[in-house]
């Protein structure tokens, strides 16, 4: 399949997920009462709120036509997409210029790598492609895991985030945190749907969890930037942290990910003690050597 193809086939799948979350009365519909046969919309009622014809619309969710940017405007109000959805939209439609992607190794910069070093008491990881891990502080292992310890070609974020006990557990609202990675992963897909590593990293995780299986196949997507997270650490306790994403210009593909704590909350203490803690811990690594 072309990567054209595959674009075609991504969008006609995500638009009939969107299609079945949306009920007639939220579209402004009236129900007649009776049973209905499908859940969500029916293609003709997309198809009226679009001003297209049902014909035009049904080949778009089979991937056999393309759709201009005015009728992808138009979808995304009918189907009520928030921002992020609408542009992985329009990353599938082909209708958004994005750059060739290269598929070579990523590296960090050694200027990155220090900054990364120099947060004593901030956690922060360095995202590469498909959420690959990339780079990392000893907060960072202090607070998630030891990533040293993890094969390369394992160092995933959205992988940990399904298989790895010890991060499950780190999170309460683990469903959310899931979901969420997942949505990321997916926005990823549209940008690069041909990339091998992706779609063997996919495969495997939909193999291994049903819950990623079934997420997967909602087409949910997500643009990342800032949030709160809430860990339950075992060293550290209840930590909340504050996110942010921060694009590397060097390579924009790789991102710098910082959590931080607000001054002078529990949670900023709490952190001086996990670095306190992590210091400690590095210390007698070297002396046991």
């Amino acid at each position: 399949m072309s990567s054209s193809n595959a674009h075609h086939s991504e969008l006609g799948a995500f638009l009939k997920a969107r299609r079945m979350e949306l009920s007639p009365a939220q579209v402004g519909l009236s129900d007649s009462g009776g049973r209905r046969r499908v859940q969500g919309l029916r293609r003709e009622e997309v198809a009226l709120l679009a001003s297209i014809s049902p014909d035009y619309y049904t080949r778009l969710e089979q991937g056999r036509r393309q759709a201009s940017e005015p009728v992808l405007d138009t979808l995304a109000r009918v189907l009520r997409l928030d921002d992020g959805e609408r542009a992985y939209m329009f990353e599938l439609s082909g209708k958004d210029a994005a750059r060739p992607r290269r598929r070579t190794t990523q590296k960090v910069q050694p200027q990155l790598q220090r900054l990364l070093d120099d947060l004593a008491t901030t956690p922060a990881v360095v995202l590469g492609r498909r959420t690959d891990i990339l780079a990392w502080n000893p907060m960072a292992a202090a607070l998630f895991i030891d990533f040293a310890q993890i094969p390369e070609k394992k160092r995933n974020f959205v992988r940990l985030v399904f298989c790895e006990p010890a991060i499950r557990a780190l999170y309460p609202d683990w469903d959310w945190v899931a979901r969420t990675s997942l949505a990321q992963l997916r926005m990823e897909a549209a940008r690069d749907p041909k990339d091998p590593r992706l779609a063997e990293l996919v495969g495997e995780l939909s193999l291994q969890d049903p819950d990623f299986r079934r997420w997967w196949g909602a087409h949910h997507v997500a643009v990342q930037g800032t949030g709160t997270k809430v860990l339950q650490h075992p060293i550290a306790g209840q930590l909340t942290l504050d996110w942010s994403f921060l694009t590397c210009t060097a390579d924009p593909d790789q991102q710098l990910i910082a959590l931080t704590a607000e001054t002078g909350s529990p949670s900023h203490d709490r952190l001086r003690i996990l670095a306190s803690w992590a210091a400690q811990s590095a210390g007698h690594s070297v002396a046991d050597r």
